[in-house]
Order: C-alpha cells, then sequence, then structure tokens
C-alpha cells in the first residue's frame, strides 16, 4: 500500500474526469439498447442487420478516439508543462486530421454499402437490412469525429462535463426520434431500421453542435477559437504524427478486426448472431467504468509526465492497475447477476436465448482482463508516448490470434458459444501480459519535444 497514491486529490480529480466520461458512454450504450429493443420487436433478421451496420458505424468511433487518443498523448503532457502555444497547435492539427479522414471514410461506405455488408455477413436478409442502416447513418461519422476530438480537448481542460450534457441531450432526442421514425408514429413514416438510422443521425447532429460549440464560442481556459483552426502548426506536425499516426492505426485496424470478429458471428448461426447483439450492448454498459478510468489515467499520467514528476507517476500508474481490476471483477458480477432479467426484455427464441446466456457468463470471466488490459493500453503506456509499441502489440494479438482461432472454433468446428467467445477476446489476455512487461521496463515513457 505504500507504494498506491494516498492523495485524495489525485481520487478526486480521476473521479471528476473518469465518472463524465463513463456517464456519456453508459448513455451511448443506452441509446444502443434502446435501438435493439425497438427493433427487437420488428425481428430477428433486422436485430441482427442492425448490429452488423452498427460494427462499420464502431469503426469510425474507433478511427475518432484513434485520432483523439493519440491527441490526448500530447494534450495532457502539454497542458502539465502548462505549454499552451502547443496545445493550441495539437488541437488545430488534431481536427484537420480527423476532417479528412472521416471524409474519407464516409465516402468509401456511402459509395460502396452492398459490398459492405456483404463482408459482415453472408446472410441475404439480413445484408439487405443493413444496407437501408448504412445508407441513412453515413452522415454520423463525420460528425463523430469532430466531436470526439472536441471532447478530447474538454477533458484535458477540465471540462469532461460538457460532452456529458452533450449526450445526454442526445439521448432523449434519440430516442424519440427512433419512436417516431421506426414505428411511424405521430403522421411519420414508418421507416424501421432506416428510422433508426434517422434518429441516430438528428442525436449526432444535436451533440456535435452542443460540444464544438461551447469549446470555439465559450471556453475561456485555452480558448481556441475558429481562427486557430488556420493558424501554421508545422513545428509540431512530424511529432504530433509520431504520436497520433500509430495510435489512429491501431484503434481503426483494431475496429474493423473487431468487425470481423462480428462477421464471424455472422457466419455461424442467425441465433449466435442475434444472442451476439444483445451481449455486445451489455458489454458496453459493463466496460463504460473502465473507459473512464483508461481516459482519467492517460490524462493525470500525461499530466504529471508532464510536469516531470516520475515518482509520482509510478505510484499513479500501480494504484490504476489496482483499480482496474477490482472494477473488473465488480462488472462481472453484475452482468452474471442481469443476465436474465435482461435477456426476459426480448422476444428470443429458446435456442437464440441459449446462446445469449452462454455469450453473457464467457463475457463475465473475460472482462477479468479486459479490463485491466484496456487500461494499460488506452491509458497508462499510451500516456508515455510508446504508441508505435502498443500498435504492434494491439494488431498481433488480434489479427493473428483473435480472429482465427474465433473463426476456427466457430465457423470450422462448431464448438460452443461460450468457447468461442472466450476465443474471440482471447487478445485482451495477451494483450495485458505484455504490457505489463512493457511497464516494468520503463522503455514505454516517451521525451515529447513541444513547439516552444
Amino acid at each position: 500500500m505504500d507504494y498506491l497514491v494516498k492523495d485524495k486529490a489525485f481520487y478526486k480529480k480521476t473521479i471528476s474526469i473518469g465518472l463524465p466520461i463513463a456517464g456519456q458512454q453508459l448513455i451511448t450504450a443506452g441509446v444502443n439498447m434502446v435501438d435493439t429493443i425497438m427493433l427487437g420487436h420488428v425481428s430477428e433478421t433486422v436485430l441482427a442487420a442492425v448490429s452488423l451496420g452498427a460494427q462499420v458505424h464502431l469503426i469510425s468511433n474507433y478511427i475518432g478516439m484513434g485520432v483523439g487518443g493519440g491527441a490526448n498523448t500530447l494534450l495532457a503532457r502539454f497542458w502539465g508543462a502548462k505549454d499552451e502555444k502547443s496545445l493550441r497547435m495539437s488541437i488545430t492539427i488534431a481536427f484537420r486530421l480527423i476532417v479528412a479522414v472521416m471524409v474519407i471514410y464516409t465516402l468509401l461506405v456511402g459509395v460502396f454499402p452492398v459490398q459492405t455488408m456483404r463482408i459482415m455477413t453472408t446472410n441475404t436478409g439480413v445484408a439487405s437490412e443493413g444496407v437501408k442502416y448504412l445508407q441513412w447513418s453515413v452522415p454520423c461519422y463525420l460528425l463523430v469525429g469532430v466531436t470526439i476530438v472536441a471532447s478530447c480537448v474538454l477533458r484535458n481542460i477540465g471540462k469532461a462535463k460538457i460532452p456529458l450534457y452533450a449526450s445526454i441531450g442526445a439521448f432523449f432526442i434519440n430516442i424519440f426520434f427512433n419512436w417516431l421514425f421506426i414505428f411511424g408514429k405521430l403522421g411519420a413514416p414508418k421507416m424501421g431500421i432506416a428510422g433508426a438510422a434517422l434518429g441516430t443521425l438528428i442525436s449526432r447532429v444535436f451533440e456535435a453542435a452542443f460540444v464544438i460549440g461551447y469549446l470555439f464560442f465559450i471556453e475561456k481556459k485555452v480558448c481556441y477559437r475558429l481562427k486557430n483552426l488556420f493558424q501554421p502548426c508545422g513545428v509540431l506536425v512530424g511529432e504530433f504524427c509520431k504520436i497520433t499516426v500509430p495510435v489512429m492505426i491501431s484503434d481503426t485496424l483494431w475496429g474493423i478486426a473487431t468487425g470481423l470478429l462480428s462477421a464471424v458471428g455472422g457466419r455461424i448461426s442467425e441465433a449466435f448472431m442475434a444472442a451476439a447483439s444483445i451481449t455486445a450492448v451489455l458489454h458496453n454498459f459493463v466496460v463504460i467504468f473502465n473507459l473512464g478510468l483508461g481516459q482519467s489515467a492517460q490524462i493525470i499520467v500525461g499530466n504529471t509526465l508532464g510536469e516531470n514528476r516520475l515518482d509520482e507517476v509510478r505510484k499513479q500508474c500501480k494504484t490504476f492497475i489496482l483499480l482496474g481490476f477490482a472494477i473488473s471483477i465488480i462488472t462481472g458480477l453484475v452482468l452474471v447477476i442481469l443476465a436474465n432479467p435482461i435477456l426476459n426484455g426480448y422476444s428470443l427464441s429458446e435456442n437464440t436465448r441459449s446462446v445469449g446466456l452462454e455469450l453473457i457468463y464467457a463475457q463475465a470471466i473475460a472482462l477479468v482482463f479486459i479490463v485491466p488490459g484496456a487500461l494499460m493500453v488506452k491509458g497508462i503506456i499510451r500516456a508515455g508516448g510508446d504508441t508505435r509499441f502498443l500498435m504492434a502489440t494491439e494488431l498481433i494479438t488480434i489479427w493473428l490470434f483473435s480472429i482465427p482461432l474465433g473463426y476456427i472454433a466457430g465457423v470450422i468446428l462448431h464448438w460452443p458459444a461460450f468457447t468461442v467467445f472466450l476465443l474471440l477476446k482471447i487478445d485482451n489476455l495477451l494483450k495485458f501480459l505484455v504490457c505489463m512487461i512493457r511497464y516494468r521496463s520503463n522503455k514505454w515513457i516517451k521525451v515529447i519535444k513541444g513547439a516552444r
């Protein structure tokens, strides 16, 4: 215990950053659950389609989180060092990069929606419904990207509640317009799965306007304004790309791999797809506190590194790791307790319900390493700037282990859903073990040069 942080200010700061992020993720998961519950009353085919279509949308989130996560490393370090010039330059480069990348992604999915869904599933009925979802949801990608970057900036400067407020508003907007357009209420057209996508789009417009409007026109700590988008940043581009590009590549390819993991499920059975769509939402619920803790770790450890207090950094890291294990155990137990009540809320066949129960129990076990592993990757080691190592670790573990092992077990050998799911998540155990070795070597702490 002597090696852990005892200062109450540390825990207050962790909560002030992590709790709003967790709340925001909880709301996002709630929106996804509302989508699946509403569409679950339409048909299991539509339920499976929205799950796979949402995976394509999720890849855009991973791209945004890649840019935002890489930028977070520099923002936290520069904020801790009180280097406002470098801080503003980093924000500008992040916005320029996310806009460029998201426009390309939007065009690819928008032009090739049929081909995209064929990658996700061979079931023609599910693919057809999924195309409808994609055609309405593609404008969300750019909105999500710029919102993520703006949210990262606000969290680093102590304004983590602003993105939370935006998500709360988006939550109720999404529910209302889903109800309106999925079922054709109040004279609106009955659009089914396309209505769910349209409701999501409307909520994303609100969320982006709220967060970006606050950053550009109200925030006064950094005073970042529209004119800063056009400032020269050449002196910092090299350093920014060195840190951020590996994160963006890693998160994007990891997101694609996650989509392929869903595609593996899409080739097992429709029951597996439908059950996986429900358990995916539950998974988002139980890891929300981990996401908040991970970003808290990245920001707090990054600030302390910027202040050059290495002894304090080590105490903070050990404390975060212990908290990660505690959260993994608690959330796993919650998942097991809520399994039956949540499955009872869906209109499922007996086979789908049985598969869903297996997947939930498997998730509870996998969480023991999912939470601490994600904390190391997305928080501690990323804060140190060791992003190329993280890129190699993430891509090797998921592409060479999780995807092929899950495919062999589920599609070729037809093993039980419980075993297949654990193999699909085996990368988390491997990442945790590798990152702990890296952490103990102290090679993860990199020097980051600013503009001054």
